[in-house]
């Protein structure tokens, strides 16, 4: 399913949590408007959606705002999409100053920070604003949804719907269910994701679910082989690229997923599973130290404060 299919926006899904009625899955929140959260409200508000987004940084909400005018600036030129369908999606979005503002939606979207702490308090402090049909789902990539659900009042109608970076572009929302997840939450969000023109990907609830477990120890054993001298940041990358044809290389990708992230999810594999070879690296954890956490900070494993990106060691 292409973007020129997703404009629609109407999903019923008998709930037993609902005494069996249809719910209309009509508007959605999104918390958070960094990279990730921007990229949910711009796919969410394309489908036809109204969706309120919130970020309790002021500057960072409206800077969203505007990436997602340019992106879908970009997807009128390449023809994606016309310039009535960007139109109408940038009147679907709407920012809100406060989770009170969340009090009239059918589902938010969690798409804060990757740190466990942070994302229970988020839900502790949306809760009470919600109706009780209210759906929750998290987009984190790597913690245990069943703890997450944990700090609702409403662990039945708690999911795991992790999208991929940058969302409009990547066509997989991997989907985990915690414990206490019901059969009618998890069928409202498939309907989302297929309506989103999205691939889901069921996973267990285990750290790291399925991309990440496997991902970020690559990741991780690239990062150990610069630390230990096997090769140089550009002998690396380009290995993977033209060895495996992967798009980019593992320490580029790091990059652009964020050093901060990488090492929360591979400290999530660690203490999650008890095995050594989810240990990160050392020069992974003092390049976080150092504030270098990629594209982001404009420093990582690459400088990008030239004209073109050049190795930082």
């Amino acid at each position: 399913m292409t973007e020129k299919n997703i404009f629609s926006n109407k999903i019923h899904a008998d709930s037993t949590l609902q005494k069996n009625t249809a719910i209309d899955i009509r508007k959605l929140g999104v918390i958070g408007a960094g990279q990730m959260g921007s990229g949910i409200a711009h796919v969410l508000a394309l489908a036809g959606y109204q969706v309120q987004i919130f970020d309790s940084n002021p500057n960072q909400l409206q800077k969203a705002l505007e990436i997602i005018d340019q992106n879908m600036g970009r997807q009128v030129k390449k023809a994606l999409i016309n310039e009535e369908q960007k139109q109408q999606a940038i009147k679907n979005l709407t920012a809100i100053k406060t989770m009170a503002g969340f009090a009239d939606t059918d589902l938010v979207i969690e798409a804060a920070v990757e740190n466990e702490q942070i994302k229970r308090q988020i839900f502790q402090q949306l809760c009470p604003n919600l109706p009780k049909h209210t759906i929750l789902a998290t987009n984190t990539s790597s913690l245990s949804i069943t703890r997450l659900a944990s700090a609702t009042d409403r662990p039945a109608q708690f999911i795991g719907m992790h999208f991929m970076n940058p969302v409009p572009v990547m066509h997989l929302i991997e989907v985990i269910r915690g414990l206490a997840t019901s059969d009618a939450t998890d069928q409202v969000v498939q309907a989302i994701a297929h309506k989103l023109g999205k691939v889901t990907a069921k996973s267990e609830d285990f750290p790291g679910f399925i991309v990440n477990r496997i991902l970020m120890p690559m990741i991780n054993e690239a990062v150990y082989a610069l630390y230990e001298g096997v090769a140089s940041i550009q002998s690396i990358d380009t290995a993977m690229k033209l060895g495996t044809n992967h798009p980019m290389g593992p320490l580029e990708l790091a990059d652009f997923i964020g050093l901060d992230t990488c090492l929360a999810i591979m400290q999530v594999l660690h203490d999650g599973l008890s095995d050594s070879k989810y240990r990160p690296c050392p020069l992974l954890v003092k390049y976080v130290d150092a504030g270098w956490l990629g594209r982001k900070t404009q420093r990582g494993f690459y400088d990008y404060r030239g004209e073109k990106p050049i190795p930082s060691r």
